[in-house]
Formats: C-alpha cells, structure tokens, sequence
C-alpha cells in the first residue's frame, strides 16, 4: 500500500548531530542501546555522508507479507506499524526487512521500529520528534499528495528512495550529499 505521507532527508542540510536519534528515543520510550532512528556517517574516501537509517515505509512492506498473525501491519495512512498485542515475538518480520531497522524491545518481546511517531505525535496532529528537533531542517514531513510534497520534488530532482529487493518504492527521499 501506498503511504499517505513521505518523509524527505536533505542531506546537504544535515549535519550528522543525532538530536533525531535522541528526540525519538525519548518521545518513544525506546530502550537503551536501540533505535528507531539513527544517521550514520558513511565514508566515502576522504569525505562522508550523512545516511539516515529507519523504516522506509515500503509501498509493499516484506515485514507484513510475512507475519503470521496480522501484527505487522500497514494503516489506513498507509504507515508499516505493529499491533503488540498479535505479535507471537517470531521475528519474521525483522528477517524480512531488506532495510534491517526492526529491533525486539526486550521488555515486550516484539518488534520495534519507526512508525513516524503515529501515536506518540501524529494521532495528535504534530509531526515526528525527528522532524521537529532537527536544527537545521534537513528533516520534512509532508503529506504525499500535497504541494509541499510536489514543490519539495521538483526543487530537488536529484532526490531518490530506496528501493531493496521487492519490497517497493520507499516513502523516505533522499538529497544526497558528500561532505
């Protein structure tokens, strides 16, 4: 399923100082040595890049094709989520994601993940901590079929989405940029 939302990280602006990988951790009660979030820096020669690593929210999301109880699940916004109470903690899910981003939180014993903060913000009409705290707006959150969304792309038509295996388009752009 499509995602109703897309998620752009503008890797010229970002400056690699994890106050997402932060902010989620805190908004999100995810455990200490885990993460819903992080921007790695990836080298590249004598440079590096800033890669934001987290669910893509594929268009057709391995993680749910392979649960076996509906626990994995995409929602009427289009968002990959997991309902705690189905999960029977197999972790299919985490071995189907091409992008590795799921992690069994040890106290529930199911897997965890970006979920674009769906309760914790959006249900409240705010957008994900990650946007919200970046201090250089690298991070934008717009609806898919906004003006945003369609300025943001055709300002920037060197931005791309991943795309691993079968799992389908992605709903995070990237602007690459080597620093």
């Amino acid at each position: 399923m499509k995602s109703n939302y897309l998620m752009f990280h503008d890797e010229k602006k970002c400056i690699g100082c994890q106050a997402c990988t932060v902010g989620c951790a805190n908004v999100n009660d995810v455990p200490r040595g885990f993460g819903r979030v992080q921007v790695q820096i990836k080298p590249e020669k004598d440079r590096y890049q800033f890669y934001r690593v987290s669910c893509q929210h594929c268009e057709k999301s391995p993680c749910v094709n392979v649960c076996p109880t509906g626990a994995s699940y995409v929602d009427t916004d289009g968002v990959v989520r997991v309902n705690n109470a189905k999960c029977i903690s197999c972790a299919y899910c985490q071995s189907a994601c091409p992008y590795h981003v799921r992690y069994m939180e040890p106290d529930t014993r199911c897997p965890d993940k970006c979920d674009f903060c769906a309760e914790s913000r959006l249900a409240k009409g705010e957008l994900p901590v990650c946007v919200s705290v970046c201090p250089t707006d690298a991070l934008s959150f717009v609806k898919a079929d906004s003006e945003e969304a369609a300025e943001w792309l055709s300002k920037h038509p060197e931005a791309y989405r991943e795309s691993k295996g079968n799992a389908g388009a992605a709903s995070v752009y990237r602007r690459k940029e080597i620093h």
